[in-house]
């Protein structure tokens, strides 16, 4: 089960990642963070020091931005996006730290702050994926799903920063996304099932660049993905199912098993 605290743009961003252990946090507006209304989260506006034990909406940006760091190892568990601030969060916090060299104390200062924010993008997408990547490729854009696009948007870029810890894992090799969100129809002309997690933007299918789909299957065991499809395909697709109970499929689903 989850820990829901139970257990030019190219050149800017490649120069933002080289120095951001030396940047100020950045400033901005918090962002709204209810599914339905939330729109991008950049950059945002850390206002104070985040450490296990507090609770509020920056809580539930830092989970978000953290949540591919949610287990050292295979394990099904997820950081819940419920703003509290507890040892899965601490966890997950810590070990994004580690992995870009900050000092692994599961407090979320400063320079946490400018290294999350430096993962963003200008326009709420991510610093190495674009929102049209996402798109439903019959042209529906983020349209036509089982959703409302903007919650289809707010989705997909929580699936993104889950992505980005892939791609970290992956000793930031690049990422190809197949297939992120489908529009109803295209997902019916693609033989997708009915509820198939890509209709709601919570699902990507990925091909990780100097990887097998096995590899791939293992870093994604690490990154709070309760939806793995087999990794004899030559893809690996990705989703955050038990995360959203609302759409009808509350179960893990690795397909392949714990690997």
């Amino acid at each position: 089960m989850s820990t829901a605290e139970n257990s030019g743009r190219g050149m800017d961003r490649r120069a933002l990642l080289r120095g951001v252990t030396g940047l100020a946090a950045a400033a901005g507006a918090a962002t709204a963070l209810n599914l339905t209304t939330a729109g991008p989260a950049s950059a945002y506006g850390w206002s104070r020091t985040l450490q296990q034990g507090m609770s509020g909406a920056d809580v539930t940006e830092l989970q978000i931005r953290v949540g591919g760091w949610a287990a050292p190892s295979a394990q099904r568990v997820f950081i819940g996006w419920d703003g509290s601030f507890g040892p899965a969060t601490d966890g997950a916090v810590r070990r994004f730290q580690a992995a870009y060299g900050l000092s692994a104390d599961g407090v979320a200062g400063p320079q946490t702050h400018s290294l999350l924010n430096s993962l963003e993008s200008a326009d709420g997408s991510t610093a190495h994926f674009d929102w049209t990547e996402f798109h439903s490729k019959d042209g529906a854009g983020f349209g036509g799903g089982k959703v409302g696009s903007a919650e289809v948007k707010e989705n997909v870029r929580r699936l993104m920063y889950k992505l980005e810890a892939v791609r970290k894992k992956a000793g930031n090799s690049a990422i190809t996304v197949n297939s992120g969100f489908r529009s109803i129809a295209h997902n019916a002309a693609s033989g997708g099932a009915s509820n198939s997690m890509h209709v709601y933007g919570v699902a990507g299918d990925i091909v990780v660049s100097g990887h097998t789909t096995l590899q791939v299957y293992r870093i994604a065991e690490t990154c709070g993905f309760s939806g793995l499809e087999a990794y004899t395909h030559s893809w690996q697709h990705c989703d955050s199912r038990v995360q959203y109970p609302s759409y009808g499929s509350g179960s893990w689903w690795w397909e392949s098993g714990t690997v």
